[in-house]
């Protein structure tokens, strides 16, 4: 039987190495802060938010957070985004989404300033993590499943990866992130012809197609490293993952857990995101 792959660990050891950080910080009399952006009352939204806020306080990192009307208009909206650009005691912004369809994120994206965007929704962003610069902010949940592999010690150097969904959420980003470590990636989505056979190839399979259950035991390979990046919901009003874990865990070496796993890491890497943000606009890093 195959490893379940907790997240608390791996967060916990990012919020250890990072309260030191921000305690540096703010004996510099810097004070860390993220500015959180939720438009209407979404359920998924504002479970998110809790757990940021609850992540944040726990090291000691500001919060503010704009609740705005769903009614609110573009250009409302872009001249907020544009006063948080502005604010020197702001580091970090993170805008949950999607948005409604009243707002255009393709126009919104770019006027979230770059070097604020801890979530990658800039297209800045986005160009630094195809490019392999550090310098940007990659997706928090992409950047959880590389936290995640590198804590357990999971050589990627040389291995045949496949990532089913090909959002640029999830996806293609870690798609590249696997590339700058390495592993030879294939990227599989909806269309793609045989997807058991391709999946069942993988040394590691990353799963963030957002269907619950979809893929079981006849896409895994014997030992692979399965990471199931889906959140949903089962027939019983249970959460569950993209993978059937209970059909999978046999055949996989190691399997992510849900709830518990690649989730539980997220919020870590936001708050891991914000200090960097902190410490760049301070000439620190």
């Amino acid at each position: 039987m195959g490893i379940l792959l907790k997240g608390k660990p791996v967060a916990d050891e990012i919020k250890e190495k990072l309260k030191a950080e921000v305690d540096e910080l703010r004996k510099k009399g810097i004070i860390p802060k993220l500015a959180i952006i939720r438009v209407g009352d979404d359920p998924g939204d504002m479970a998110y938010e809790r757990g940021a806020i609850k992540t944040m306080v726990s090291m000691n990192i500001e919060t503010d957070v704009r609740a705005m009307s769903k009614d609110i208009t573009q250009s409302e909206f872009i001249n907020e985004l544009m006063n948080m650009n502005n604010d020197k005691s702001i580091h970090g912004i993170l805008i949950l989404r999607p948005l409604p369809k009243e707002l255009d994120e393709n126009v919104i994206k770019h006027v979230i300033a770059p070097e604020k965007d801890v979530d990658c929704f800039s297209p800045v962003n986005v160009a630094k993590v195809f490019e392999g610069d550090d310098t940007g902010f990659s997706p928090c949940t992409p950047s959880a499943v590389m936290e995640i592999l590198k804590y357990y010690d999971i050589e990627l150097k040389g291995k045949n990866a496949v990532v089913i969904g090909r959002s640029m959420v999830v996806g293609k980003p870690a798609a590249m992130m696997l590339l700058k470590e390495h592993a030879t990636v294939t990227i599989c989505h909806s269309r793609t012809k045989d997807l058991p056979k391709v999946a069942s190839g993988a040394d590691l399979l990353v799963v963030g197609i957002g269907r619950a259950k979809m893929v079981g035991s006849d896409y895994i390979k014997d030992g692979a490293v399965v990471i199931d990046v889906g959140i949903n919901v089962d027939e019983n009003g249970k959460l569950c993952g993209d993978v059937d874990t209970d059909d999978c865990i046999n055949k996989a070496s190691a399997i992510t857990a849900v709830p518990g796993g690649v989730g539980s890491v997220t919020t870590s890497v936001l708050a891991k995101h914000v200090v960097k943000a902190c410490k760049m606009q301070a000439g620190l890093q």
